[in-house]
Parts: structure tokens; sequence; C-alpha cells
């Protein structure tokens, strides 16, 4: 400290502490989310830790001061440890056809609640839809209001159960490819739920499973989420980190049973750093961390780039392209990618 006056000793020691919250936020994936919630709240934080300590970097950097040494090493086992919350692409490769393409899209009901102030939201989720006609669709947030106008492009179609319709937010995969039989896994406790379908594509069966974790029930602001009391807060997202871990183990336990090449769609209300990702994802592939470009977020947060929604396959699938939508039609982003045909061939 010697050599340093009152005002960088200052910036350091606030240097330090965030330093630390990203050397902490690095164990994060390691530690079961169920036990420790409160720990997960850190892999909200990442992209905004990484970014303090690259300023914090430069500004040492730009004084000739050894402190740089601090944020230096830290962010290189962030990014060692946790990997990079942007990928440096100059573009997308474009979705081909004759490729198997799925995409994921939390709908919010088609607006049907009105959310945005524009009646025209649901013909405008379906005119993406139907544009962009992916072969394999997960729908989270799903309403019925729309069914017959998708069945005009998909001929197969597993929901969650209407029985639990008042119990259960409702998701739905759609397919162009048969499906043989499907199932639910509905979480205890929680509104939330996840369904799988065994679809035939070709020679093959694969299990698309499309997942809905547990919301935080945040509205997307800085602003409303700042006029909250923090321990409120504080406990609401620690409970809902809980429920996550929980429904993570049983997701995990269910896809090492399936019989099939797996892939893994959906709204998993957490981020890539976090325990419940890892957990979901295991050995799996990331369709965008093999293709993606850019930030990739997935959820309108503003002036926050949040990817909390994800397609995942089996390592042994071909990953080939992978597309985030810049379009605001929900409050989440739909994400599309696509493997080769060849490669889900026996």
């Amino acid at each position: 400290m010697k050599g340093l006056n009152i005002l960088d000793r200052f910036l350091f020691f606030l240097n330090a502490v965030l330093a630390l919250l990203l050397l902490i936020s690095c164990a994060v994936p390691q530690i079961p989310v169920a036990q420790f919630p409160y720990f997960s709240i850190l892999s909200l934080m990442v992209p905004l830790l990484v970014l303090f300590n690259i300023a914090f970097l430069m500004y040492w950097v730009l004084k000739r001061k050894k402190q740089l040494w601090l944020s230096a090493v830290i962010l290189f086992l962030g990014y060692t440890l946790l990997g990079t919350f942007f990928k440096f692409k100059l573009s997308e490769v474009p979705i081909q056809n004759g490729d198997l393409s799925i995409m994921t899209f939390n709908v919010r009901g088609f607006n049907k609640y009105e959310w945005i102030e524009d009646s025209s939201i649901g013909d405008q989720i379906l005119d993406l839809i139907v544009s962009e006609t992916p072969d394999i669709l997960c729908i989270q947030e799903f309403s019925r209001i729309r069914h017959r106008q998708l069945k005009k492009t998909y001929d197969y179609i597993y929901t969650t159960d209407y029985k639990l319709a008042r119990k259960k937010t409702i998701q739905a995969i759609y397919s162009k490819y048969p499906i043989v039989q499907g199932g639910s896994l509905d979480f205890p406790d929680s509104s939330n739920n996840a369904l799988f379908a065994d679809v035939v594509v070709d020679k093959d069966t694969l299990r698309v499973y499309n997942l809905h974790l547990e919301s935080h029930k945040i509205i997307p602001s800085v602003e409303r989420i700042s006029g909250e009391p923090k321990m409120r807060l504080f406990k609401r997202l620690s409970k809902s980190f809980a429920k996550q871990g929980q429904q993570a183990t049983i997701i995990n336990s269910h896809r090492k049973a399936s019989p099939y090449r797996t892939i893994v769609c959906g709204d998993f209300n957490n981020t890539q750093f976090s325990n419940v990702y890892k957990v979901i994802k295991g050995d799996m592939l990331d369709s965008f961390i093999e293709k993606g470009t850019g930030y990739g977020r997935t959820f309108n947060f503003k002036y926050y780039p949040v990817r909390i929604d994800f397609i995942m396959t089996d390592k042994t699938l071909e990953i080939v392209a992978h597309k985030n939508y810049d379009v605001k039609l929900s409050d989440h982003f739909p994400v599309m990618a696509s493997v080769k045909l060849d490669s889900v061939l026996p």
C-alpha cells in the first residue's frame, strides 16, 4: 500500500472486495444450491463483477501500480473456472435447411394478460415461429389460445396435462417428427414443471426435455429491484434457488436413465455460472458456447445481459449453429440451434 494516496487506498479496498466476490463466484457452481442457496445469488452478478475487475485492472495499469495483479489473477482464474459470458465471434453460423433445428421460447402466455401493451404480440410471436419453422419447438408458459394455429405447422405435440393448468405453468413440445411417447416431471411444491418427449428422427429416437425451473418472480427492472427491501428480496431469491437445486437433481436423474440421446431446452431461471446449470448440463454441449456470439442474452433485463434460456445436446450430437433473437415479444428472447441430421443417425 506504500505510495498510494488516500483515494487509491480506498479504491484498492473496494477492488479487493469485488475481487473476493468474483473469486467466491468461481466456487458457486461446485456448491450444492439446495443446501447453500444464498451463494447462488453471486452467479447472477458474475458479468458485473467481471466488468468491475476489468475496470480496476485498467485503472492500475494506467497508474503503473503493482495492485493491477489482484484483478489480473482473479480474472484469469474466473475465465479458467467459469468461462466467459461473451463469445468473440464476428457473426453467427446461419441455421441451414437439412439440419435438425430446435427453438426454445418462453412466450409468457402469448401476451394474453397484456404484459406488453400491444394487442398484436401474440400474432407476432406466431409469425416468428412460422417464419423460422424449427423442426422441434419447446415453449414455456404456453397458452392454448394459439394451439390451433401451431397445428397448421406441426403434426405432433406434447403438453403439460391441462388438468394441472390451474396449478402449473403449461409447457409444450411441438415437432415435425413423430412423438412416440412423453411424460412430465412435476416438481414438488412448485408451479413450474418440465416435460420430455421421445421424438423419432429418421431411424433414431431422441429424448427432448422442455424445462421451466422455479421462477424468482422478479420484475426485470433495476428500479423495481432496487426499491424492494433487500432482506425480503434475498430471502425470496434464496428460496427459489433452493427449489431450483431440487429440480435440477430430479432432471439430472431422469436424463441419466434415458435410453436415448438427449436434447435439453428451456428456461432455467438461472445463469451459466450457477450450480443448477452445472448439474443439468453435466457432460452435455451448450449450443451458445459451441456456436454462439456476443452476450447471448435471453432475458430482457434492462442494462444487464442475462443468459438463462439454453439449448443443450448430448455430446455425441454435433451442434452446427446457434441463433439469439433480438425481438421484444416477451420478457424472454427466443433461442434456436441446429444439429446435423447425419450426426443423429446410428
